[in-house]
Parts: structure tokens; sequence; C-alpha cells
């Protein structure tokens, strides 16, 4: 019987973001059944998905990790006690199976000898036994187990799948990580508050499983809700495959608002007229927000009391570190101060928020489309960002406006994406008009056909977003699913 995988472990095995095996499924390409994909599918289609020939996958966790502004790794083996019962479980399943196996190859050898002596007295039984001894020579002479087959076995080694309840989400828990920090990655929106063990709001129900606790909590769960199987996901991994209920982020409503305290990590030249301004929050207060959101920055001890709203350009799946496009604008305090070096490495900054409803649909898997113009694109690389992790869509195009020739301050990244992702499309362009070059744009993509099956995403000056705006509508775009942002 072929091995199941759902389309989490499906897509990880084979190399392929998760929404194109949605997208083959609803194609009919692939034949999957209560969202199961059989391992013989997987080889079906893709008949070149061996372990070593299969790179796409490693090669866009790579670019993945370079966008996040996180270290290279690799890839992380979960701690030796995890390591450990996930190994013993996995023995005493195949314990189980040879066994089994054993106990059925028994009874087939008896029949097949039993129906033989009573073939020697009655011609009509000869063709039976012989069928019988025919399909048991077959089975033993039988090719070993793919690549495929092995690779899928060692996933269940190095990392365990979470499922959850009610959405039916489903993720991979990898390396050293907790339910919640895998989650995060994947891009879920999950509910959390401190990330530390002592808030609580990441407590959720294990309905199926065996998590380990790998962090220290100073909050105590109740004895009732021990019994309930409740758990911290911050503070817990997931030896086997789980299943948790817990409810998720469907937007902006849904997220609490935060006022904390931050510090800086770095003010670094992204050109000469912008600015990465990285932020850290505390172990203990973490910011919790959608992709595309915006927060108001607050700075004191520098004469008069400055405050600016930015947008974020972090992914929320590092929600420690926080990542902000800062342009020259000598009108805006905070902008002023960076630019005049009174913002340095160690300076605390308040951090309120966050705020907006520029944000990906929670279950959205259309293909989508990015117009940004300047440090517009800070906010669309956070959306970017959160889309590659969730692996919903399939399909991206991004069309980055700079208003300078040299204002594309992060190119090189977005050529990255575009090579990571074959249906990653980036085009650049340059016009000292925003609403010049945003007529361009719309035109570019009008050309592509199909906007109104696409979800777009616009962001920069007013004068860029208006004219984007108004142009993708009258090019088909839908109005509800035509998203604006104006800096």
């Amino acid at each position: 019987m072929s091995q199941l995988l759902n389309l989490a472990r499906a897509a990880h095995l084979v190399g392929v973001p998760r929404g194109s095996l949605q997208r083959m499924i609803r194609a009919g390409e692939i034949a999957a059944a209560d969202g199961l994909i059989a391992i013989e599918e997987l080889r079906r289609v893709f008949p070149a998905a061996e372990i070593e020939d299969s790179g796409a996958f490693e090669r866009v966790r790579t670019i993945r990790d370079e966008a996040f502004g996180r270290r290279l790794r690799e890839r992380v083996l979960p701690s030796p006690e995890v390591l450990a019962q996930r190994l013993f479980a996995q023995s005493q399943e195949l314990a189980d199976l040879r066994r089994y196996l054993q106990a059925y190859h028994d009874l087939v050898v008896a029949t097949s000898e039993r129906i033989g002596e009573l073939a020697a007295h009655d011609a009509r039984l000869r063709p039976l036994a012989e069928f019988i001894h025919t399909g048991l020579k077959g089975a033993l002479d039988s090719a070993l187990a793919s690549p495929l087959d092995a690779m899928a076995n060692m996933m269940q080694v190095i990392s365990a799948q979470v499922t959850v309840r009610p959405s039916g989400h489903h993720f991979l828990v990898e390396g050293n990580d907790s339910i919640l920090q895998a989650g995060l990655k994947a891009g879920l929106r999950l509910g959390y508050g401190c990330g530390s063990g002592n808030c609580g709001l990441c407590k959720a129900r294990i309905v199926s499983g065996e998590t380990r606790q790998v962090q220290h909590s100073d909050l105590r769960l109740t004895e009732q809700e021990r019994l309930q199987g409740y758990a911290l996901l911050c503070t817990h991994t997931a030896v086997t495959d789980v299943v948790i209920e817990t409810l998720e982020a469907t937007g902006p409503a849904d997220i609490p608002p935060q006022d904390l305290v931050a510090t800086v990590r770095a003010v670094a030249e992204l050109d000469a007229e912008t600015r990465l301004l990285h932020l850290q929050t505390p172990r203990s207060s973490r910011l919790r927000f959608l992709a595309g959101q915006l927060v108001t920055l607050g700075v004191a001890g520098l004469g008069d009391d400055i405050e600016q709203t930015l947008a974020l350009a972090s992914c929320p799946c590092d929600e420690r570190n926080l990542h902000f496009h800062v342009a020259r604008d000598d009108g805006a305090p905070l902008s002023a101060a960076v630019f005049a070096g009174r913002i340095r490495a160690g300076d605390a900054i308040g951090v309120r928020g966050p705020v907006g409803d520029f944000v990906l649909d929670s279950d959205g898997a259309r293909p989508l489309v990015f117009a940004a113009c300047d440090t517009g694109f800070g906010p669309i690389k956070s959306l970017i960002e959160h889309a590659m992790a969730s692996e919903q869509s399939e399909s991206f195009a991004l069309h980055w406006l700079a208003t300078r020739e040299d204002g594309h301050y992060l190119d090189n990244l977005c050529r990255a994406w575009a090579a990571a992702y074959d249906q990653f499309a980036y085009e650049r362009e340059v016009a000292a008009d925003p609403a010049a070059g945003a007529h361009r744009i719309v035109e570019r993509v009008a050309a592509l056909g199909g906007l109104a099956e696409r979800e777009v995403f616009v962001a920069g000056p007013p004068a860029f977003v208006d004219a984007a705006v108004a142009g993708f509508l009258a090019a088909g775009a839908v109005a509800e699913r035509t998203h604006a942002l104006a800096l």
C-alpha cells in the first residue's frame, strides 16, 4: 500500500510550493483523497524528484533565510532527547510492521502449501495454487523502496508535523523550534504575547500526539487545563506529529494593540536616501503584527520627544527583529534624527501598534501582484516574505518603481527571489514622475491578462498609489482585491 502524505510534507519532499500542489489538485493533474497524496502519485508527476536532484526546496529556503535577515545555517536536527523519542517511535512502528508482515507472510506460505496439497488431488485448484505461488514470488522479488519513500520516512525523524484545528492548516516543526516558532515561520497567524512562557496567550489544546517542554515557563497551568491537554506553544515542541486546537487571526481586527520598548540593533545605509532601521524587541515582550501593517515609533531624550508612523518591512515570522525602510525627509522628525545620526545602536525606541489593513487574505491562494514606489517597497517586502513563508500563492509579480536611478536599494534581494522561485517575476522601473511610472506598470501587468483573478497590492507616495489603483481598476482588477497604502 502506498504511503500517503499531506500537502505540507508532499511539497517539502519534491521541492515545490504548497500552492503549486493545490493548483495541480484542482486542475486534476494530481490525484488526492481527503488532502492526502500517495508517494506513487508524486513519483508519477515528478519523475525526476530524487533526494539529491530536487534542490529547489533547499534553494528557496536559503533565499528565504537571507530575506528574513537571519544568518545562513544548515538544517538543524532536533535536540538529542527529541530525536531519540522520534527514533524510538519510528523503530516501534517499524517493529510492528515487521511483525505484521511476518505473520501475513507465514499465513500466505501456509495457505499456498495447503492449496498445493489439495491441488495434487483436485486439478481445479491448480490455477489457484499457481496464482498464489507466482504472486508471492513477485512480492519477494519486487524492487526496493525508492529514495522518495526513504526520504518521506526520514522526514518524520528530523521534523514533526502540526495540524491546526479548526483551520486545517499544516506546518512542520524542525530543529529546536517550539511549536509557536515553527508556526510563525510557516506564515500562520497564531495567537501569542510574550513568546517566553509568561503570558499564556499561546495556550492551546493538544488534541493528539506527543509534545515536550523545551523552555522554562513561569506560568503554571491549572490542574484542569493540564488534564484537558493544554500546553503553551511557545515552550513546547512536537515530538511526534500532533494536532492542536487553537484560533488564528483572520485579519487586523484580531491583532490587539500593543505598547512596548525596543532597542535599536543597527542603523544601516541602504542607499544615499534610504536607511534601514533595525529594532529588536525584548524576549519577554514581542510585537505581534500582520505583514503590511504600520506602527508608531517614539523616541525620548532628543530635546523634544519625537514620533513617526512607519510601515514594517520585516516578516511576522521573525517577530523580535523589526525592520523599517526610512526615507530622507527633513520634515519628518524621526527620519531627520536617523539621517542626522542622532539615533544609534543601543537606543530605546517606543513601539505602538500595529495598525492598518494592507494585509494578505488569511486563506488566499490567488496570484499576487505587487507594485511599489521608492520606500513603498518596505511593506511590500513584508507581504512577499509572509507569502513565501505561508506558501499559499504559487505566483508572484513585483514591479518596483524608483524615482531615482539608484533607488532600487534592495535590487539584489529581488533578483534572488526571482532566481529562487520559478513563478516570481521581477520588473524594475525608473521614472521621476510617480504617476507616469504607475501608468507604465499598469500597462505591463494588464498586457498579461487575468487581472480579475489576481490580488493586487500598491504602496508608495500618494501620487503613485492613486494613479496605480485607478489604472488597475480600469484594466479589470477587482476593487475588493485591490489594496493600497499611501506613505
